[in-house]
């Protein structure tokens, strides 16, 4: 049963936990994992999503592992039959463009076209730095290798040739599912990013970070995407708008890089919350949850259970 059968305001999602102290202070396994996607589709949630990062930071400065993003995404499209599946965002800087574009064709395929494909240009030098790829000018990069996958995801083929990247006469085959590749989601709000969202994006995403962990606090980055779009001659009514939040029900343990106070509260009060952020124009809310176990899913199933009551 989709949310809109369900009269859920928009659609609800998580961030699956990937680092070593986020299965609530330990290293989640491949069997949590599968077993978390599982318990996703079980309880309702319309996605799933992997964050791309090489290698966290705690807050004591000490070094924290996490499980590489699209070896995960490509395992949960053969595991999982209904929900939506998503990156955010995979950072292009690390990956040849043309090549992402390959990838994201395949498990758009194994998925059977459930595949979001959220890109961006990476946020944490450090990683940059230890993994060997360049830190600098890694928008002006990222620009470049978002032409060249909007372009090969959506015609199919591409000749370019630019400062950082170069593909000749490119094609993209065998297609997937979609004629035109999967919908792609552009994560940020800086003004070029925010630019290069309003020329490519077909969803565009704020993260909690930018709003306070509040549908309150999305006026002005929603605002700063729709004066993007007009300055490039976007309707901005044709992107989905979609945000993250974080949310911590009762048992979690420390939450790690926590820059905003999580929502809290009864089911209830969680689910106006969501119910809030539809109001605001958000049209796709990603969750952290905390605990982001299962026992933290099934609580979060009970909002649910809430929030897809006709209001």
């Amino acid at each position: 049963m989709t949310s809109a059968m369900r009269n859920r305001p928009l659609r609800i999602g998580i961030l699956v936990p990937q680092g070593e102290y986020r299965w609530n202070g330990r290293l989640p396994r491949w069997s949590d994992l599968e077993a978390m996607a599982r318990l996703a589709e079980e309880i309702g949630l319309d996605s799933l999503w992997v964050v791309d990062h090489l290698l966290y930071r705690t807050p004591d400065g000490e070094p924290e592992g996490i499980w590489e993003c699209w070896s995960l995404l490509s395992a949960f499209a053969a595991v999982t039959k209904r929900i939506t599946l998503g990156t955010l965002v995979l950072c292009t800087n690390w990956r040849n463009p043309a090549l992402i574009a390959k990838m994201a064709e395949t498990v758009n395929e194994i998925s059977g076209g459930r595949l979001i494909l959220g890109l961006g240009a990476g946020n944490t030098e450090q990683e940059f730095r230890r993994f060997g790829f360049p830190w600098e000018r890694r928008v002006s990069r990222f620009a470049e290798a978002l032409a060249i996958v909007h372009g090969l995801l959506r015609n199919g083929w591409i000749d370019y040739a630019g400062e950082f990247y170069t593909v000749r006469d490119c094609l993209l085959r065998p297609r997937g599912p979609r004629s035109q590749g999967p919908p792609i989601l552009v994560g940020g709000n800086g003004p070029r990013v925010l630019r290069l969202a309003a020329q490519y994006a077909d969803i565009w995403n704020t993260y909690y970070d930018f709003t306070g962990n509040r549908a309150s606090g999305l006026g002005p980055q929603i605002e700063a995407f729709r004066a993007a779009c007009r300055d490039v001659g976007r309707d901005w009514s044709s992107v989905t708008l979609s945000a993250s939040a974080l949310v911590a029900f009762p048992g979690h343990g420390r939450i790690y890089g926590v820059v905003a106070d999580p929502v809290r509260g009864t089911p209830e009060e969680i689910a106006e919350e969501f119910r809030a952020y539809a109001r605001a124009g958000i049209q796709h809310l990603q969750l952290r949850i905390e605990p982001n176990t299962l026992e933290g899913l099934e609580q979060l199933g009970r909002v649910l259970e809430v929030l897809d009551r006709a209001e």
